[in-house]
Protein backbone atom coordinates (compact mmCIF):
# COMPACT_ATOMS: atom_id res chain seq x y z
CA UNK A 1 0.00 0.00 0.00
CA UNK A 2 1.42 3.44 -0.99
CA UNK A 3 1.88 5.88 1.95
CA UNK A 4 -0.63 8.14 1.63
CA UNK A 5 -3.54 5.63 1.72
CA UNK A 6 -4.13 5.87 -2.34
CA UNK A 7 -4.47 2.23 -4.53
CA UNK A 8 -0.89 2.47 -6.58
CA UNK A 9 -2.41 -0.02 -9.22
CA UNK A 10 -5.38 2.28 -9.60
CA UNK A 11 -4.57 4.75 -12.58
CA UNK A 12 -6.27 7.86 -11.93
CA UNK A 13 -7.53 8.38 -15.83
CA UNK A 14 -9.59 4.94 -15.45
CA UNK A 15 -13.49 6.61 -15.26
CA UNK A 16 -14.92 2.98 -15.06
CA UNK A 17 -14.11 2.22 -11.83
CA UNK A 18 -16.64 4.16 -9.64
CA UNK A 19 -16.81 5.32 -6.29
CA UNK A 20 -17.03 2.95 -3.56
CA UNK A 21 -18.97 3.27 -0.24
CA UNK A 22 -16.92 3.92 2.74
CA UNK A 23 -17.41 2.28 5.97
CA UNK A 24 -21.50 1.86 6.58
CA UNK A 25 -24.80 0.18 7.12
CA UNK A 26 -28.53 0.32 6.28
CA UNK A 27 -31.69 -0.39 8.36
CA UNK A 28 -34.82 -0.73 6.39
CA UNK A 29 -37.94 -0.20 8.13
CA UNK A 30 -40.77 -2.20 6.63
CA UNK A 31 -38.39 -4.75 4.77
CA UNK A 32 -41.02 -7.32 4.64
CA UNK A 33 -43.20 -5.26 1.58
CA UNK A 34 -42.87 -5.61 -1.37
CA UNK A 35 -40.51 -2.30 -2.65
CA UNK A 36 -37.81 -4.00 -0.19
CA UNK A 37 -37.87 -7.17 -1.70
CA UNK A 38 -38.43 -6.44 -5.27
CA UNK A 39 -36.21 -3.57 -5.52
CA UNK A 40 -33.98 -2.39 -2.12
CA UNK A 41 -32.77 -6.14 -1.03
CA UNK A 42 -31.44 -6.89 -4.74
CA UNK A 43 -29.61 -3.29 -5.44
CA UNK A 44 -28.32 -3.98 -2.01
CA UNK A 45 -26.28 -7.60 -3.88
CA UNK A 46 -26.08 -6.58 -7.26
CA UNK A 47 -23.92 -3.10 -5.47
CA UNK A 48 -21.80 -6.01 -3.70
CA UNK A 49 -21.14 -7.47 -6.73
CA UNK A 50 -20.18 -4.98 -8.48
CA UNK A 51 -17.74 -4.26 -4.95
CA UNK A 52 -19.13 -0.67 -4.60
CA UNK A 53 -20.05 -1.70 -1.06
CA UNK A 54 -17.73 -1.76 1.82
CA UNK A 55 -16.26 -5.48 3.33
CA UNK A 56 -17.97 -5.20 6.54
CA UNK A 57 -21.66 -3.17 5.54
CA UNK A 58 -24.49 -4.28 7.22
CA UNK A 59 -28.06 -4.46 6.69
CA UNK A 60 -30.36 -4.56 9.02
CA UNK A 61 -34.06 -5.15 8.85
CA UNK A 62 -37.05 -4.01 10.90
CA UNK A 63 -40.51 -5.23 10.39
CA UNK A 64 -43.36 -6.98 13.08
CA UNK A 65 -42.89 -10.60 11.66
CA UNK A 66 -41.25 -12.97 14.16
CA UNK A 67 -38.18 -13.94 12.08
CA UNK A 68 -34.57 -15.06 13.68
CA UNK A 69 -31.84 -13.30 11.88
CA UNK A 70 -31.33 -16.79 9.69
CA UNK A 71 -34.77 -16.41 8.78
CA UNK A 72 -34.67 -12.81 7.61
CA UNK A 73 -31.36 -13.74 5.68
CA UNK A 74 -32.98 -16.15 3.82
CA UNK A 75 -35.50 -13.64 3.08
CA UNK A 76 -32.90 -11.28 1.28
CA UNK A 77 -31.30 -14.60 -0.55
CA UNK A 78 -34.53 -15.52 -2.00
CA UNK A 79 -35.45 -11.97 -3.20
CA UNK A 80 -31.93 -11.67 -4.43
CA UNK A 81 -32.05 -14.86 -6.62
CA UNK A 82 -35.20 -14.02 -7.82
CA UNK A 83 -34.91 -9.44 -8.59
CA UNK A 84 -31.05 -9.03 -8.91
CA UNK A 85 -29.87 -7.93 -12.04
CA UNK A 86 -26.02 -9.07 -11.87
CA UNK A 87 -25.64 -12.97 -11.69
CA UNK A 88 -25.35 -14.45 -8.19
CA UNK A 89 -22.03 -15.50 -6.48
CA UNK A 90 -21.97 -17.58 -3.52
CA UNK A 91 -18.60 -15.63 -1.79
CA UNK A 92 -20.45 -12.38 -2.68
CA UNK A 93 -23.62 -13.65 -0.40
CA UNK A 94 -21.21 -15.07 1.81
CA UNK A 95 -19.68 -12.01 2.76
CA UNK A 96 -23.17 -9.89 2.87
CA UNK A 97 -24.85 -12.82 5.00
CA UNK A 98 -22.31 -11.65 7.54
CA UNK A 99 -23.91 -8.35 8.38
CA UNK A 100 -27.30 -8.89 8.02
CA UNK A 101 -29.55 -9.02 11.37
CA UNK A 102 -33.35 -8.59 12.07
CA UNK A 103 -35.14 -7.02 14.59
CA UNK A 104 -38.85 -7.54 15.22
CA UNK A 105 -41.22 -5.08 16.69
CA UNK A 106 -43.71 -2.02 16.43
CA UNK A 107 -42.83 0.69 15.57
CA UNK A 108 -44.55 1.70 18.94
CA UNK A 109 -42.53 -0.54 20.47
CA UNK A 110 -39.46 1.26 22.55
CA UNK A 111 -37.93 -2.27 23.52
CA UNK A 112 -37.50 -2.57 19.84
CA UNK A 113 -35.96 0.72 19.46
CA UNK A 114 -33.57 -0.20 22.33
CA UNK A 115 -32.91 -3.85 20.24
CA UNK A 116 -32.17 -2.13 17.00
CA UNK A 117 -29.41 0.60 19.12
CA UNK A 118 -28.23 -2.60 20.76
CA UNK A 119 -27.68 -3.91 17.42
CA UNK A 120 -26.31 -1.21 15.26
CA UNK A 121 -23.57 -0.98 18.02
CA UNK A 122 -23.03 -4.60 17.78
CA UNK A 123 -22.10 -4.50 13.95
CA UNK A 124 -20.03 -1.40 14.37
CA UNK A 125 -17.51 -3.74 16.34
CA UNK A 126 -17.98 -6.71 14.50
CA UNK A 127 -18.38 -5.33 11.40
CA UNK A 128 -16.47 -2.29 11.69
CA UNK A 129 -19.32 -0.32 9.99
CA UNK A 130 -17.76 3.02 11.92
CA UNK A 131 -20.98 4.47 13.20
CA UNK A 132 -22.50 5.42 9.81
CA UNK A 133 -25.54 3.95 9.42
CA UNK A 134 -28.78 5.14 6.71
CA UNK A 135 -32.24 4.51 7.86
CA UNK A 136 -34.48 3.63 5.02
CA UNK A 137 -38.05 4.41 5.80
CA UNK A 138 -39.95 1.95 2.72
CA UNK A 139 -43.10 2.23 5.27
CA UNK A 140 -46.24 3.99 4.35
CA UNK A 141 -46.49 7.55 4.71
CA UNK A 142 -48.86 7.55 7.73
CA UNK A 143 -45.79 6.09 9.95
CA UNK A 144 -43.14 8.71 8.52
CA UNK A 145 -43.46 10.53 11.93
CA UNK A 146 -43.67 8.05 14.52
CA UNK A 147 -40.73 6.38 13.27
CA UNK A 148 -38.38 9.57 12.95
CA UNK A 149 -39.65 10.43 16.22
CA UNK A 150 -38.76 6.91 17.62
CA UNK A 151 -34.96 7.35 15.75
CA UNK A 152 -34.68 10.70 18.11
CA UNK A 153 -35.84 9.25 21.55
CA UNK A 154 -33.63 6.52 21.45
CA UNK A 155 -30.31 8.79 20.51
CA UNK A 156 -30.13 6.78 16.73
CA UNK A 157 -30.39 9.78 15.03
CA UNK A 158 -27.63 11.65 16.73
CA UNK A 159 -24.60 12.72 14.35
CA UNK A 160 -21.58 11.71 16.55
CA UNK A 161 -18.35 13.24 15.69
CA UNK A 162 -16.62 11.78 12.27
CA UNK A 163 -19.58 9.26 11.51
CA UNK A 164 -22.74 10.20 9.98
CA UNK A 165 -26.74 9.32 10.11
CA UNK A 166 -28.84 9.59 7.73
CA UNK A 167 -32.47 9.46 6.94
CA UNK A 168 -34.03 8.21 3.63
CA UNK A 169 -37.89 8.62 2.77
CA UNK A 170 -39.61 7.27 -0.09
CA UNK A 171 -42.80 9.50 -1.84
CA UNK A 172 -45.14 10.75 -1.33
CA UNK A 173 -43.64 13.42 0.63
CA UNK A 174 -46.81 14.79 2.13
CA UNK A 175 -50.50 15.25 0.18
CA UNK A 176 -50.88 18.69 -0.08
CA UNK A 177 -48.04 21.84 0.56
CA UNK A 178 -49.07 22.28 4.07
CA UNK A 179 -48.53 18.40 4.92
CA UNK A 180 -45.43 18.23 2.86
CA UNK A 181 -44.46 21.47 5.46
CA UNK A 182 -44.96 19.68 8.68
CA UNK A 183 -43.20 16.47 7.61
CA UNK A 184 -40.16 18.47 6.47
CA UNK A 185 -40.15 20.37 9.82
CA UNK A 186 -40.59 17.07 11.35
CA UNK A 187 -37.79 15.27 9.62
CA UNK A 188 -35.42 18.28 9.88
CA UNK A 189 -35.86 18.70 13.54
CA UNK A 190 -34.39 15.08 13.82
CA UNK A 191 -31.59 15.32 11.15
CA UNK A 192 -30.26 18.04 9.28
CA UNK A 193 -31.37 19.02 5.74
CA UNK A 194 -28.31 17.81 4.14
CA UNK A 195 -28.38 14.18 5.99
CA UNK A 196 -32.54 13.58 4.21
CA UNK A 197 -32.32 11.93 1.29
CA UNK A 198 -35.65 11.80 -0.70
CA UNK A 199 -35.84 9.30 -2.85
CA UNK A 200 -37.58 9.65 -6.49
CA UNK A 201 -36.51 6.75 -8.47
CA UNK A 202 -36.66 8.48 -11.82
CA UNK A 203 -33.89 10.57 -10.96
CA UNK A 204 -31.87 7.49 -10.25
CA UNK A 205 -32.35 6.53 -14.18
CA UNK A 206 -29.49 6.71 -16.42
CA UNK A 207 -31.61 8.36 -19.14
CA UNK A 208 -32.74 10.96 -16.92
CA UNK A 209 -29.40 12.03 -15.95
CA UNK A 210 -28.82 11.88 -19.63
CA UNK A 211 -31.04 14.46 -20.71
CA UNK A 212 -28.25 17.00 -18.88
CA UNK A 213 -25.83 14.93 -21.23
CA UNK A 214 -27.99 15.78 -24.30
CA UNK A 215 -28.61 19.05 -23.51
CA UNK A 216 -25.48 20.48 -22.02
CA UNK A 217 -22.67 18.12 -23.40
CA UNK A 218 -23.34 19.12 -27.14
CA UNK A 219 -23.59 22.04 -29.46
CA UNK A 220 -26.32 21.01 -31.83
CA UNK A 221 -29.43 20.97 -29.10
CA UNK A 222 -29.13 24.09 -26.71
CA UNK A 223 -29.28 26.65 -29.68
CA UNK A 224 -32.41 25.55 -30.38
CA UNK A 225 -33.77 24.41 -26.61
CA UNK A 226 -36.04 27.69 -26.07
CA UNK A 227 -39.15 29.35 -27.28
CA UNK A 228 -38.05 30.44 -30.89
CA UNK A 229 -37.99 26.94 -32.16
CA UNK A 230 -39.92 24.62 -29.82
CA UNK A 231 -43.89 24.74 -30.58
CA UNK A 232 -44.57 22.90 -27.38
CA UNK A 233 -43.26 19.89 -24.95
CA UNK A 234 -45.29 16.52 -23.46
CA UNK A 235 -44.46 15.01 -20.93
CA UNK A 236 -45.71 11.18 -20.56
CA UNK A 237 -46.06 8.62 -17.96
CA UNK A 238 -48.33 5.56 -18.79
CA UNK A 239 -48.87 2.49 -17.39
CA UNK A 240 -50.42 -0.35 -18.51
CA UNK A 241 -51.58 -1.97 -15.51
CA UNK A 242 -54.55 -0.78 -12.73
CA UNK A 243 -54.04 -0.26 -8.84
CA UNK A 244 -53.32 -3.80 -8.65
CA UNK A 245 -53.64 -4.37 -4.13
CA UNK A 246 -52.82 -0.48 -3.67
CA UNK A 247 -56.38 0.90 -3.09
CA UNK A 248 -55.52 1.53 0.45
CA UNK A 249 -52.75 3.90 -1.03
CA UNK A 250 -53.86 4.66 -4.07
CA UNK A 251 -57.94 5.76 -3.57
CA UNK A 252 -58.18 9.37 -2.07
CA UNK A 253 -54.56 10.11 -3.39
CA UNK A 254 -54.84 9.62 -7.38
CA UNK A 255 -52.65 9.85 -10.95
CA UNK A 256 -52.21 13.46 -10.03
CA UNK A 257 -50.25 13.41 -6.88
CA UNK A 258 -48.87 10.14 -7.03
CA UNK A 259 -46.95 10.88 -10.28
CA UNK A 260 -47.15 14.89 -11.67
CA UNK A 261 -46.47 16.09 -8.45
CA UNK A 262 -42.93 14.47 -8.48
CA UNK A 263 -41.50 12.27 -11.39
CA UNK A 264 -43.17 14.95 -14.17
CA UNK A 265 -42.77 17.77 -12.45
CA UNK A 266 -38.96 16.85 -11.81
CA UNK A 267 -38.65 15.51 -15.71
CA UNK A 268 -39.63 19.21 -16.62
CA UNK A 269 -37.47 20.95 -14.34
CA UNK A 270 -34.49 19.02 -15.86
CA UNK A 271 -35.99 19.76 -19.20
CA UNK A 272 -36.72 23.59 -19.20
CA UNK A 273 -33.72 24.35 -16.43
CA UNK A 274 -30.70 26.79 -17.72
CA UNK A 275 -27.25 25.12 -17.51
CA UNK A 276 -26.08 24.90 -14.25
CA UNK A 277 -22.38 25.96 -12.83
CA UNK A 278 -21.34 22.74 -12.20
CA UNK A 279 -23.03 19.37 -11.81
CA UNK A 280 -22.60 20.23 -7.63
CA UNK A 281 -25.90 19.40 -5.50
CA UNK A 282 -26.31 23.58 -4.75
CA UNK A 283 -26.28 24.38 -8.61
CA UNK A 284 -28.48 21.97 -10.09
CA UNK A 285 -31.14 22.65 -6.62
CA UNK A 286 -30.49 26.32 -7.81
CA UNK A 287 -31.64 26.10 -11.20
CA UNK A 288 -34.24 23.53 -10.99
CA UNK A 289 -36.14 25.90 -8.25
CA UNK A 290 -36.03 28.82 -10.87
CA UNK A 291 -37.65 26.80 -13.44
CA UNK A 292 -40.43 25.64 -10.29
CA UNK A 293 -40.69 29.43 -9.21
CA UNK A 294 -41.76 30.46 -12.89
CA UNK A 295 -44.19 27.55 -13.59
CA UNK A 296 -47.39 29.75 -14.30
CA UNK A 297 -51.17 27.23 -14.08
CA UNK A 298 -53.58 28.17 -16.90
CA UNK A 299 -56.28 30.55 -16.06
CA UNK A 300 -58.87 28.19 -16.90
CA UNK A 301 -58.89 25.14 -14.84
CA UNK A 302 -61.38 23.17 -16.74
CA UNK A 303 -60.35 23.98 -20.35
CA UNK A 304 -56.59 23.19 -19.66
CA UNK A 305 -56.33 20.40 -17.08
CA UNK A 306 -58.55 17.06 -17.48
CA UNK A 307 -58.92 13.90 -14.77
CA UNK A 308 -60.15 10.66 -15.70
CA UNK A 309 -60.72 7.08 -14.07
CA UNK A 310 -60.77 3.88 -16.20
CA UNK A 311 -63.83 1.99 -17.15
CA UNK A 312 -64.02 -1.86 -17.50
CA UNK A 313 -62.82 -3.11 -21.25
CA UNK A 314 -60.67 -5.65 -22.72
CA UNK A 315 -57.37 -4.81 -22.76
CA UNK A 316 -53.92 -7.32 -23.74
CA UNK A 317 -56.70 -10.49 -24.00
CA UNK A 318 -58.22 -9.68 -21.15
CA UNK A 319 -61.56 -8.65 -19.70
CA UNK A 320 -60.47 -5.96 -16.80
CA UNK A 321 -62.59 -4.17 -14.24
CA UNK A 322 -63.03 -0.51 -13.73
CA UNK A 323 -61.58 1.91 -11.46
CA UNK A 324 -64.68 1.64 -9.40
CA UNK A 325 -65.49 -2.04 -9.26
CA UNK A 326 -61.83 -2.99 -8.28
CA UNK A 327 -61.67 -4.13 -4.64
CA UNK A 328 -61.62 -1.74 -1.89
CA UNK A 329 -62.65 1.16 -3.85
CA UNK A 330 -65.20 3.22 -3.09
CA UNK A 331 -68.02 3.12 -6.03
CA UNK A 332 -68.72 6.85 -5.40
CA UNK A 333 -64.65 7.48 -5.93
CA UNK A 334 -63.59 10.69 -7.16
CA UNK A 335 -59.73 9.48 -7.18
CA UNK A 336 -58.12 10.26 -10.45
CA UNK A 337 -56.46 7.26 -12.50
CA UNK A 338 -55.36 9.70 -15.63
CA UNK A 339 -54.79 13.24 -15.41
CA UNK A 340 -53.31 15.59 -18.33
CA UNK A 341 -52.53 19.14 -17.59
CA UNK A 342 -51.27 22.31 -19.04
CA UNK A 343 -48.35 24.47 -17.73
CA UNK A 344 -46.25 27.31 -19.02
CA UNK A 345 -42.94 28.68 -17.77
CA UNK A 346 -43.08 32.42 -17.48
CA UNK A 347 -39.46 33.41 -18.46
CA UNK A 348 -37.23 34.85 -21.19
CA UNK A 349 -36.40 30.71 -22.66
CA UNK A 350 -40.36 29.55 -22.39
CA UNK A 351 -42.39 32.25 -22.40
CA UNK A 352 -45.48 31.17 -24.41
CA UNK A 353 -44.12 27.71 -24.92
CA UNK A 354 -47.04 25.12 -23.09
CA UNK A 355 -45.56 21.57 -21.75
CA UNK A 356 -48.36 19.45 -21.41
CA UNK A 357 -47.79 16.59 -18.50
CA UNK A 358 -50.03 13.75 -17.91
CA UNK A 359 -50.14 10.25 -16.67
CA UNK A 360 -52.40 7.24 -16.50
CA UNK A 361 -53.12 3.82 -15.42
CA UNK A 362 -54.32 1.25 -18.19
CA UNK A 363 -53.15 3.01 -20.99
CA UNK A 364 -52.25 1.75 -24.23
CA UNK A 365 -48.72 0.57 -22.98
CA UNK A 366 -46.26 0.92 -20.12
CA UNK A 367 -43.81 4.19 -21.27
CA UNK A 368 -41.98 7.34 -20.26
CA UNK A 369 -41.29 9.93 -22.61
CA UNK A 370 -40.18 13.44 -23.13
CA UNK A 371 -41.06 15.05 -26.30
CA UNK A 372 -39.62 18.15 -27.39
CA UNK A 373 -41.59 19.50 -30.58
CA UNK A 374 -40.26 21.86 -33.03
CA UNK A 375 -42.31 24.38 -34.73
CA UNK A 376 -43.21 23.47 -38.37
CA UNK A 377 -40.45 25.21 -40.45
CA UNK A 378 -41.57 28.81 -41.79
CA UNK A 379 -41.85 28.64 -45.34
CA UNK A 380 -42.02 25.67 -48.24
CA UNK A 381 -41.20 25.46 -51.13
CA UNK A 382 -42.74 22.18 -51.85
CA UNK A 383 -45.93 22.29 -53.74
CA UNK A 384 -48.76 21.42 -51.49
CA UNK A 385 -49.33 17.63 -52.00
CA UNK A 386 -45.52 16.82 -51.51
CA UNK A 387 -45.45 17.44 -47.40
CA UNK A 388 -48.72 15.94 -46.62
CA UNK A 389 -47.45 13.41 -44.61
CA UNK A 390 -44.65 15.71 -43.13
CA UNK A 391 -45.32 16.08 -39.33
CA UNK A 392 -42.98 18.18 -37.27
CA UNK A 393 -39.21 17.77 -35.81
CA UNK A 394 -39.21 16.43 -32.55
CA UNK A 395 -36.74 15.02 -30.21
CA UNK A 396 -38.12 12.44 -27.78
CA UNK A 397 -36.22 11.53 -25.05
CA UNK A 398 -37.50 7.53 -24.17
CA UNK A 399 -36.99 7.15 -20.63
CA UNK A 400 -38.36 3.53 -20.07
CA UNK A 401 -39.00 0.92 -21.59
CA UNK A 402 -36.84 0.86 -24.24
CA UNK A 403 -33.88 3.77 -22.88
CA UNK A 404 -32.90 5.86 -25.45
CA UNK A 405 -33.49 8.93 -27.92
CA UNK A 406 -35.65 9.47 -30.99
CA UNK A 407 -35.39 12.47 -33.72
CA UNK A 408 -38.20 12.82 -35.83
CA UNK A 409 -37.43 15.31 -38.87
CA UNK A 410 -38.50 15.42 -42.96
CA UNK A 411 -36.63 13.54 -45.18
CA UNK A 412 -37.60 13.34 -49.19
CA UNK A 413 -39.07 9.72 -50.33
CA UNK A 414 -37.46 7.94 -53.31
CA UNK A 415 -38.47 8.23 -56.16
CA UNK A 416 -38.79 11.27 -59.02
CA UNK A 417 -41.11 13.53 -57.50
CA UNK A 418 -40.45 15.77 -54.33
CA UNK A 419 -42.39 14.49 -52.01
CA UNK A 420 -41.35 14.93 -48.11
CA UNK A 421 -42.22 12.20 -45.08
CA UNK A 422 -41.40 11.84 -41.58
CA UNK A 423 -38.37 9.98 -41.11
CA UNK A 424 -36.57 8.77 -37.17
CA UNK A 425 -33.12 8.71 -36.03
CA UNK A 426 -32.68 5.96 -33.10
CA UNK A 427 -30.13 5.27 -30.03
CA UNK A 428 -30.52 2.87 -27.90
CA UNK A 429 -28.87 2.62 -25.15
CA UNK A 430 -28.92 -1.18 -25.03
CA UNK A 431 -27.52 -1.17 -28.55
CA UNK A 432 -24.51 1.26 -28.22
CA UNK A 433 -23.46 0.25 -24.94
CA UNK A 434 -22.14 -2.79 -23.78
CA UNK A 435 -22.90 -2.54 -19.90
CA UNK A 436 -26.43 -2.69 -18.74
CA UNK A 437 -27.97 0.46 -16.91
CA UNK A 438 -27.46 0.08 -13.22
CA UNK A 439 -31.17 -0.52 -11.56
CA UNK A 440 -32.23 3.49 -10.42
CA UNK A 441 -32.19 1.89 -6.71
CA UNK A 442 -28.50 0.78 -7.47
CA UNK A 443 -27.21 4.30 -7.65
CA UNK A 444 -29.72 5.97 -5.41
CA UNK A 445 -28.68 3.93 -2.14
CA UNK A 446 -24.87 4.03 -3.58
CA UNK A 447 -25.74 7.68 -3.49
CA UNK A 448 -27.06 7.69 0.16
CA UNK A 449 -23.95 5.82 0.96
CA UNK A 450 -21.71 8.28 0.00
CA UNK A 451 -23.59 11.17 0.88
CA UNK A 452 -23.73 12.92 -3.16
CA UNK A 453 -27.19 14.21 -2.65
CA UNK A 454 -27.35 15.60 -7.26
CA UNK A 455 -30.36 12.86 -7.82
CA UNK A 456 -32.72 13.84 -4.64
CA UNK A 457 -35.30 16.64 -4.79
CA UNK A 458 -34.67 18.63 -1.84
CA UNK A 459 -37.70 20.02 0.19
CA UNK A 460 -37.94 23.51 -1.49
CA UNK A 461 -38.51 21.61 -4.85
CA UNK A 462 -41.04 19.16 -3.24
CA UNK A 463 -43.26 22.29 -1.84
CA UNK A 464 -42.52 24.18 -4.88
CA UNK A 465 -44.46 20.99 -6.67
CA UNK A 466 -47.20 21.24 -4.41
CA UNK A 467 -47.42 24.73 -4.94
CA UNK A 468 -48.26 24.12 -8.42
CA UNK A 469 -50.66 20.98 -7.81
CA UNK A 470 -52.90 22.15 -4.97
CA UNK A 471 -55.11 24.84 -7.18
CA UNK A 472 -55.30 21.80 -9.78
CA UNK A 473 -56.55 19.63 -7.21
CA UNK A 474 -58.97 21.62 -4.76
CA UNK A 475 -60.61 23.13 -8.29
CA UNK A 476 -61.26 19.18 -9.12
CA UNK A 477 -62.68 18.70 -6.37
CA UNK A 478 -65.53 20.92 -6.42
CA UNK A 479 -65.83 20.66 -9.71
CA UNK A 480 -67.82 17.80 -11.46
CA UNK A 481 -66.11 14.10 -11.71
CA UNK A 482 -63.46 12.41 -13.95
CA UNK A 483 -64.01 11.42 -17.18
CA UNK A 484 -64.44 7.62 -17.76
CA UNK A 485 -61.94 5.94 -20.57
CA UNK A 486 -61.81 2.05 -21.59
CA UNK A 487 -58.86 0.74 -19.76
CA UNK A 488 -56.40 -0.09 -22.54
CA UNK A 489 -57.10 3.17 -24.63
CA UNK A 490 -54.59 6.51 -24.12
CA UNK A 491 -57.28 8.47 -21.53
CA UNK A 492 -60.33 9.94 -21.80
CA UNK A 493 -61.57 11.89 -24.99
CA UNK A 494 -61.91 15.68 -23.24
CA UNK A 495 -57.76 15.19 -23.05
CA UNK A 496 -57.58 14.92 -26.99
CA UNK A 497 -59.87 17.77 -27.18
CA UNK A 498 -57.99 19.71 -24.32
CA UNK A 499 -54.87 19.90 -26.90
CA UNK A 500 -57.25 20.40 -29.59
CA UNK A 501 -58.73 23.28 -28.41
CA UNK A 502 -54.84 24.71 -28.87
CA UNK A 503 -54.68 23.21 -32.33
CA UNK A 504 -52.35 20.54 -31.25
CA UNK A 505 -52.59 16.50 -30.80
CA UNK A 506 -50.86 14.21 -28.42
CA UNK A 507 -48.42 11.86 -29.62
CA UNK A 508 -48.91 8.22 -29.86
CA UNK A 509 -45.63 7.17 -27.95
Amino acid sequence: MSVNGANPLRDAQDRRLPRIAGPSGLVIFGVTGDLSRKKLMPAVYDLANRGLLPPGFSLIGFARREWQDEDFAKEVHDAVKEHARTPFREEVWQQLVQGCRFVQGDFDDDQAFETLKATIEELDKAQGTGGNFAFYLSVPPKFFPKVVAQLKKHGLADQKEGSWRRAVIEKPFGHDLTSAQELNQLVHDVFPPNEVFRIDHYLGKETVQNILALRFANTMFEPIWNRSYVDHVQITMAEDIGIGGRAGYYDGIGAARDVIQNHLLQLLALTAMEEPGSFHPKALVAEKLKVLTAVELPDDLGKHTVRGQYSAAWQGGEKVVGYLEEDGIDPRSKTDTYAAIRLEINNRRWAGVPFYLRTGKRLGRRVTEIAVVFKRAPYLPFESGATEELGQNALVIRVQPDEGVTVRFGSKVPGTSMEVRDVTMDFAYGESFTESSPEAYERLILDVLLGDANLFPRHQEVELSWNILDPIEEYWDKHGKPAQYPAGTWGPVEADEMLARDGRSWRRP
